[in-house]
C-alpha cells in the first residue's frame, strides 16, 4: 500500500462472518501473509480473513466488501444470518506516533500492512468477545429465575431442560473460543515486527481484550458450577421420585398380601 498523504482517513471494519473460515488455497500472488490470510483487494483496500470466522476490511468500499464476503460464502462454517460488525477509524500521520486519538480513532504513522494487521487482530479479537459476551448474558438471563427458584423451593422446575441446552452451547463456545481464537495469544506479526509490540499492548488495553476474557472465563466457571448443581438436583430427584415407586410398589405388594392372608381366614 502506498504511503497516504498527512491525516489519510481509512475505514477498517470487522464482519463476524460465522463459525469458521476456511482459508486454505486462497493464497494468491499477491499475498501479504498466511495468519491470518492477508490479501489486497483493489488498488489500496486489504482483506484479513481470520479462520474462527471474522474478515476484516480496510480501506475497502462497500461494494468490495460485498464481492469479497459473497466469494467467501461457501468456505463459511455456519454462516451468521445477519453478521455482527465493528469499525473503526484509522488516521494517517507520517511522521507521528501510533497511539490512541481522543476522539477514539487510531492514529498511525503509517498505513503499512503490518501495522494494519495488529488493528485487524484486535479489533477481530473484540468482534468475538462481544458475541461471546451477548451469548453469556443470555444464558444468565436464564440462570436467575432458576437460581431463585432454588433458593424458594429447592426444585429446578420445568424449565431445567431447557437451562442445560442454553448452558451446553455456552460451553460449546467456551471450547471454540479456547480453541481457534487464543485470546491470549499475540499475532504473528510481532515475530517479524518486535516494535509493533507497543502498538499492539495500546491497542489490546484500549479494547480491553484481556480483561474481557477473564471477565468472560469467570462467568464460564459460574455456569460450570451451576451446571453441576442442576445435574445433581436434577438426578437427586429422580432418585427420590424413584425411591417413592419402589415404596409404593411394596406397599402394594404388603397390601395384596394381607388381603390375600385375610381371605384365606375367613375361608
Amino acid at each position: 500500500m502506498d504511503l497516504p498523504a498527512p491525516s489519510t482517513s481509512v475505514p477498517i471494519r470487522a464482519l463476524l462472518l460465522g463459525m469458521r473460515i476456511d482459508t486454505r488455497g486462497l493464497e494468491r500472488g499477491d499475498t501479504i501473509a498466511t495468519n491470518p490470510l492477508t490479501l489486497r483487494i483493489g488498488r489500496d483496500g486489504i482483506a484479513f480473513l481470520f479462520r474462527y470466522g471474522v474478515a476484516v476490511f480496510a480501506g475497502l468500499s462497500a461494494i468490495e466488501e460485498d464481492e469479497v464476503v459473497r466469494s467467501l460464502g461457501p468456505r463459511i462454517s455456519e454462516p451468521a444470518a445477519t453478521p455482527e460488525t465493528d469499525q473503526v477509524q484509522i488516521l494517517i500521520r507520517p511522521g507521528g506516533e501510533d497511539q490512541i486519538d481522543p476522539s477514539g480513532a487510531i492514529v498511525l504513522k503509517e498505513a503499512a500492512p503490518d501495522r494494519l494487521q495488529i488493528v485487524a487482530n484486535v479489533l477481530s479479537k473484540s468482534l468475538i468477545l462481544s458475541h461471546y459476551e451477548s451469548r453469556i448474558a443470555t444464558a444468565f438471563d436464564q440462570i436467575e429465575p432458576l437460581a431463585e427458584r432454588l433458593q424458594r423451593s429447592g426444585r429446578t422446575g420445568y424449565q431445567a431442560r431447557e437451562l442445560l441446552q442454553q448452558i451446553g452451547r455456552v460451553l460449546a463456545t467456551q471450547q471454540r473460543m479456547v480453541g481457534r481464537v487464543e485470546m491470549e495469544e499475540k499475532p504473528d506479526v510481532l515475530w517479524d515486527h518486535p516494535e509493533l509490540e507497543r502498538l499492539y499492548a495500546r491497542l489490546e488495553d484500549e479494547y480491553e481484550l484481556a480483561e474481557r476474557s477473564r471477565a468472560l472465563e469467570g462467568k464460564l466457571a459460574l455456569i460450570n458450577e451451576t451446571v453441576g448443581t442442576v445435574l445433581d438436583l436434577v438426578q437427586n430427584q429422580r432418585a427420590t421420585r424413584l425411591e417413592w415407586y419402589i415404596i409404593g410398589l411394596i406397599a402394594i405388594e404388603i397390601l395384596l398380601s394381607v388381603g390375600d392372608m385375610a381371605m384365606r381366614l375367613h375361608r
